[in-house]
């Protein structure tokens, strides 16, 4: 199934895209694409609705944020060798973890917002993986059932905030818009393989990111095992696995930043595709 989120922002409708490329209004069925939905008897209880009998929505209307309130946002950096070697960091031995506020989440074609006194604004196309059931203390061989299924995320990202201004990455991640997620959530069993996706970002029409998440470090059930080692994970949580090479700051000779007034397009195979216009803070 692809879920989604259809609507203004804030009175987001519960959706599905149908297979004759209808969205279809699931208000009535479930509350939210979220929480409780997300979990094995939520996504069971749309499985048996008559998706054809239910009311059609306006195939122009904004697509809204494929999870609705999340409880938490967890990115993994630097899980892609060939990522980590063009921004002259060692391989990691353990994921490295960091937070995104759940406040930078903004829909899969909303504007982002580049703040203020920015100076180094990135892209990072990311697989997102979200989680169906509770999960504490969780083997890898079982790490995958306690998902419900997969996204686009465009971990955008300030590189000044993020390495130059001290601390953890946290700052350089977390800025309004800086999380747009969607446009569906995917269920996990229409995604045969999760380490075998190809993803692309590509900025005013120049492709700077061309990988494929079969060359991540860890994959997506380590990284689900990994993170219940340290917090429980509950329905409705997302985590973004890292982003291949291609980033600005990775950019030879001279790195390359967001400005106004671009667009960034990208997507993951099987989940579709967003796109974004950037635009300066108060324009």
């Amino acid at each position: 199934m692809k879920l989604m989120r259809v609507g203004a922002p804030g009175a987001e409708k519960p959706a599905i895209l149908a297979e004759d490329g209808t969205i279809r209004d699931l208000t009535g069925i479930v509350g939210d694409i979220a929480g409780d939905t997300l979990t094995p008897e939520g996504l069971a209880r749309i499985r048996a609705t008559d998706i054809a009998m239910l009311p059609q929505l306006d195939a122009g209307s904004r697509v809204g944020p494929c999870v609705g309130n999340v409880g938490k946002f967890i990115c993994v950096g630097l899980n892609y060798a060939d990522h980590a070697a063009e921004t002259n960091s060692p391989i990691p031995a353990e994921p490295i973890l960091f937070m995104k506020a759940t406040s930078a989440i903004v829909g899969p074609n909303d504007d982002v917002i580049l703040p203020k006194n920015t100076k180094k604004p990135d892209w990072e196309v990311e697989l997102g993986v979200i989680i169906g059931k509770e999960a504490r203390y969780v083997d890898e061989a079982d790490a995958l059932d306690y998902v419900a299924g997969y996204c686009v995320v465009n971990d955008v990202s300030e590189r000044h905030f993020q390495t130059e201004r001290g601390g953890q990455w946290t700052k350089g991640k977390s800025c309004d818009t800086f999380g747009p997620i969607g446009p569906w959530l995917v269920t996990r069993d229409e995604v045969a393989d999760p380490q075998n996706l190809s993803l692309w970002l590509e900025v005013d029409g120049h492709r700077y990111q061309d990988g494929s998440t079969k060359t991540m470090i860890f994959s997506v059930a380590h990284c689900v095992s990994y993170i219940s080692q340290f917090m429980s994970l509950q329905p409705g949580d997302v985590i973004s696995t890292g982003t291949p090479p291609g980033v600005g700051m990775g950019i030879k000779p001279e790195p390359v930043w967001l400005k106004p007034g671009q667009t960034m397009r990208l997507g993951i195979e099987g989940l579709g595709e967003q796109q974004q216009k950037t635009r300066a803070y108060g324009a």
